[in-house]
């Protein structure tokens, strides 16, 4: 590699590890709120927090990927423009296309990077996610062992435990029920404990009592326990785990489905298609989008105030190509032939950056061409 295409490279990857740091900050922190509300209002620890948190993240790296790429491309190009250090190079005699060669060896970089996460760790990272959402949500100790507060797991019940030891006694208990239509049943216990069973979670009190009344009579029972042992299963709406997601299966699994992946994950044909082909173009923007910032930045010429319209060219083009990928993705869906469209935006933004590189080294071409005669521009 040459000295040129080294240096350039490098700021290229400098600045790409920043603008990544700061997106995918930005973006998971906005996701984490709304996952830190879910989990600890569902009274789960900090710890699980941040387990599930840690799994989003491949997922969320991929996504901000393609925009770090283009971002450390234009901020790069803008600053060497600037100093004249691309004037120089372009007064030696590079091209634009030699210009752009450490770009595209920068754009295979992300590329490679965003397979890797695509193809092997995002979905690695689904499933185990999948797999620790679905404990969580059959955890009924994180969702009722919480003390000194009334709780309502479901319609018609209301819990209260005073404390919880460190034992995992439950100390003080109050449990109503009033499910029934025709009558509302209280207890309370001095102590209790929930212990795990074949048929679910059960909650065993001591030295209690239960009051019944019936509420067209108004007649009151009152039932005086040692022990009493009261089926929590029903509390607790949990749906088993039926079959892998999309986002979950390899990549070979989604380009060559079987029948039993299709009645397992209930997708048809085309969505697996199209999941499995936008992987690869997912990882093909980055390139594209790179080689858009930097052929748009080439086409203006050497000011010292920036070359703002030519930013807003390629932010532009950035949003065009982002949203005839959208369209692509939505309409590869519908049928399983239509899975080579999802190309087009990636294939399209390289089309639109070698087309504005060819623009950016024609007025040199004409110059170095353009033959003058012997008498042209003599003074008559």
């Amino acid at each position: 590699m040459a000295r040129f295409d080294r240096y350039l490279l490098s700021q290229l990857l400098a600045l790409f590890g920043f603008f990544s740091l700061v997106l995918v900050l930005v973006y998971w922190i906005n996701r984490a709120v709304g996952l830190f509300d879910q989990l600890i209002g569902d009274g789960q620890s900090a710890l699980v927090f941040l387990e599930i948190s840690l799994l989003t993240l491949p997922n969320v790296i991929r996504i901000v990927l393609p925009v770090s790429a283009f971002a450390a491309t234009i901020y790069v190009t803008n600053r060497l423009t600037q100093d004249g250090e691309l004037v120089v190079m372009q007064a030696t005699g590079f091209s634009a296309f030699r210009l752009a060669r450490p770009v595209v060896y920068f754009g295979l970089c992300v590329m490679a990077m965003i397979l890797m996460l695509s193809h092997v760790i995002v979905p690695v990272s689904r499933t185990m996610m999948t797999e620790r959402t679905a404990e969580i949500g059959a955890n009924v100790t994180a969702k009722l062992l919480v003390d000194g507060q009334f709780m309502h797991p479901t319609d018609g019940i209301t819990l209260y435990i005073r404390d919880i030891t460190e034992r995992g006694e439950l100390m003080d208990v109050f449990l109503s029920d009033e499910r029934a239509e025709t009558t509302k049943t209280t207890y309370t216990a001095r102590s209790a404990l929930l212990v795990r069973s074949d048929s679910g979670p059960k909650l065993v009190m001591f030295d209690g009592m239960s009051q019944s009344i019936v509420l067209a009579t108004g007649r009151l029972s009152v039932t005086h326990f040692g022990d009493f042992t009261y089926d929590l299963g029903g509390l607790i709406s949990f749906t088993p785990r039926e079959g892998r997601r999309i986002e979950e299966l390899s990549t070979l699994e989604l380009l060559i489905p079987t029948p039993a992946l299709l009645v397992e994950t209930k997708a048809s044909v085309a969505q697996l298609l199209a999941e499995g082909h936008g992987r690869f173009s997912q990882a093909m923007l980055a390139p594209a989008a790179a080689l858009i910032g930097f052929a748009a930045l080439l086409l203006g010429a050497f000011s010292r105030f920036g070359l703002w319209r030519q930013i807003l060219g390629a932010i532009v083009l950035l949003i065009v190509v982002q949203m005839v990928n959208n369209a692509a993705t939505a309409g590869s869906v519908t049928d399983p032939r239509l899975w080579p469209i999802v190309y087009l935006a990636p294939l399209g933004g390289m089309a639109m950056a070698a087309s504005m590189l060819w623009v950016a080294q024609r007025p040199r071409r004409r110059h170095q061409a353009g033959p003058v005669g012997p008498h042209e521009g003599a003074t008559p």
